[in-house]
This record gives C-alpha cells, sequence and structure tokens, in this order.
C-alpha cells in the first residue's frame, strides 16, 4: 500500500504525466493526497520517472495508461474507468526551434491532441482542466513586465499552438458546455526535484538553457554556445523569468483545487518576476556544481527576444501562490539531479512497481 488512501482521494487524470513538469506535479498531487492517473506515449519522457515518483512520494499503485491523446476514446476509457475529476495536461511537444521546422507535428500533438482530450472530458462529463501554456503567446514585448492583458502575438508554431488551445478552452468556457479551465501561462521552468531522483531529461541536444548548462558542467558536452551578447541588457545577453520547477508543481496544485472550488475559469502568470541573464545563470550554476562552464559567444538567434519576465501579482491576488524557491535553489537541484544522473533516466528499473 502506499502512504495514501488513494481509493478514497480525488483521482486526477494527468496526460504527460511522466514529463519534466508533469513528473513534478505527480509528486506533488501524490503529497496532497490526490491520485494521478498519468497518461503519456513516452515520445519525450520516460517510464523510470514514474518509478522515480514513488520512490519519492511512497506511492506504488499509481495508474499509468500508454496512449496518445490523439487517441480520444482512450482517453475517454481513461477518464471513465479511473472515475477522474479533473484533468491537468502537460502533454505537448515544447521545442521552440523544432516547431519552426515541423510545424504540423506541433499543430497535431498540441492543438489536435487537445481537441481531443476536451472531446472526451465533454463525453465523460469532467468538468475542470488546468492547461500548461506558455508565456510564448506573449510574442515580442509591448510593455514589460508581462501582465496577463499584455497583447498576444506568438512569433513561433509552438507560441501559436499554446494560443490555440487557450482560444480553444476559452470557447468552451463560453459555450455553457459546464467546463471550467485553469490556463497556466509559465516561463521558464529549471531546477529538479531537491531529491535529485526527477528532472529534466531532453532527447538529443537540449533546446534550454539549464539542461545545456548541466551537460557541459558534467562532461557530457564541451562548452556553452551563448547566443548574442550585444543585447541592450545589463551584461548583453538575454534576460529570462526563471522559476523552479517544484514552485511551478505547487501552482498546478492551488490552480485545481481553485476550479475544484469555484466555477470561474481564469488565466494567470506563472513566473517569479525577476529577470536573470544568461550569464547570471551560469555564474550561479558554477557555484552550486563547482565546475567551470567554458563559453562559446555565437550570433543572436533568429527571434530570440532580449529580454522579457513576468508580472506575477495576479497569481498571487487570485490564488495565494507565489515563488519561493531562488536561482541558487535551481542551480543547487539541477546539479544534485544531473550530477545523480550523468546520461538522463535510465531504462525502466528492475524491480519498480
Amino acid at each position: 500500500m502506499s502512504k495514501f488512501m488513494q481509493g478514497n482521494s480525488k483521482r486526477i487524470l494527468v496526460p504527460g504525466g511522466a514529463g519534466y513538469i508533469g513528473s513534478h506535479t505527480c509528486v506533488e498531487l501524490l503529497n496532497r493526497g490526490y491520485t494521478p492517473v498519468i497518461v503519456d506515449n513516452f515520445v519525450n519522457s520516460s517510464m523510470a520517472a514514474i518509478d522515480r515518483i514513488c520512490q519519492i512520494t511512497g506511492a506504488n499503485d499509481v495508474p499509468v495508461i500508454e496512449a496518445d491523446i490523439r487517441d480520444t476514446e482512450a482517453m475517454i476509457g481513461a477518464l471513465r474507468e479511473h472515475e477522474c475529476e479533473a484533468v491537468i495536461h502537460f502533454a505537448g511537444l515544447k521545442a521552440v526551434g523544432e516547431s519552426t521546422a515541423n510545424p504540423l507535428d506541433y499543430y497535431s500533438n498540441n492543438v489536435q491532441g487537445s481537441l481531443s482530450l476536451l472531446d472526451a472530458m465533454r463525453q465523460t462529463g469532467v468538468g475542470h482542466i488546468v492547461f500548461s501554456s506558455s508565456a510564448t503567446v506573449y510574442g515580442t514585448p509591448v510593455s514589460l513586465p508581462y501582465t496577463e492583458d499584455h497583447p498576444l502575438a506568438p512569433t513561433n508554431p509552438y507560441g501559436m499552438t499554446k494560443y490555440a488551445v487557450e482560444l480553444m478552452l476559452n470557447d468552451l468556457v463560453a459555450s455553457g458546455a459546464g467546463i471550467n479551465a485553469g490556463i497556466l501561462r509559465y516561463f521558464n521552468p529549471i531546477g529538479a526535484h531537491p531529491t535529485g531522483l526527477i528532472g529534466e531529461d531532453p532527447n538529443g541536444v537540449p533546446n534550454n538553457l539549464m539542461p545545456f548548462v548541466a551537460q557541459v558542467a558534467v562532461g557530457r558536452r564541451p562548452h556553452l554556445n551563448v547566443f548574442g551578447n550585444d543585447y541592450d541588457t545589463p551584461d548583453g545577453t538575454g534576460v529570462r523569468d526563471y522559476i523552479h520547477v517544484v514552485d511551478l508543481a505547487e501552482a498546478h496544485i492551488v490552480a485545481l483545487e481553485k476550479l475544484l472550488e469555484s466555477p470561474d475559469s481564469f488565466t494567470v502568470n506563472l513566473g517569479s518576476g525577476n529577470g536573470y541573464s544568461v550569464l547570471d545563470v551560469v555564474k550561479a550554476f558554477e557555484q552550486a556544481s563547482g565546475r567551470e562552464i567554458p563559453l562559446n559567444f555565437a550570433e543572436r538567434r533568429a527571434g530570440d527576444l532580449p529580454a522579457y519576465w513576468a508580472d506575477p501579482s495576479y497569481a498571487m491576488e487570485l490564488l495565494g501562490w507565489k515563488t519561493r524557491l531562488t536561482l541558487e535553489d535551481m542551480c543547487r537541484d539541477q546539479w544534485a539531479w544531473q550530477s545523480g544522473n550523468p546520461e538522463g533516466y535510465p531504462q525502466r528499473e528492475v524491480g519498480a512497481a
């Protein structure tokens, strides 16, 4: 038996629950007495992450369904069989550069997949969904920090797919279908669980700064390419709002509970409200790891913005949520994960439940 009476807890369908943010959110769900029902096609995730979720929480009976959310009948079956009360939706592709090269894959996975999931919810009467959106929906800043009423103008197919799903959710809510939605616009999630057991494990060359830095520190890559050091920022490198993945996971729980207690839908930014440059992150990671990160300065990448960060005040006002973990915490926990798992997740661990 797990340490929770899972038969008596609310069951939450978690598409993409074996991925980076999904796995951390499943830990927080279990820690609060919910039962996550994980749906994943394991294209960009590992079954070993589920073993680690169980190891962290003491659970041994987390339901796992290997399926693609574009399979509407499979989603209907999962919602019905497990009597799920709500959905936290992470499933989708998430690399900006890849979305530009393969836009149809992104529209199929992210938009068609979400349509399939929402259709399954409608058919089964499940009325609550927390959706993993992104600050990429804002596009080039008209003003900073980004507030939730900033104009939406995504500049790449990934951002467009998130915007499209937001529009779909808003129309569905307005239709009176009996579904309410919490749309969470993430800024830049980094870090790992403080146990070092789960973390970000990208396929191939990382698309994001922190896993690349960590792979350089652990010796998997020779140096970090810094794209642009001539931006109008304090040190010339791009500035972003980074958020610890555990803070982000906790935000999903409070968003879920807000939906369960109130019929009102909402859209909130999830960020720290602070901007850190590439060099700020590198210096903090060097301190956390005790390793030097060799740098190679390169030309700016097309489409990269000089700087952006969140105004997270509405999340505090509405949900009572704000970040509590620092950049130093993010780097420490990322290093615990990467140094303990230099090649990422192993194959499914022998003897795991």
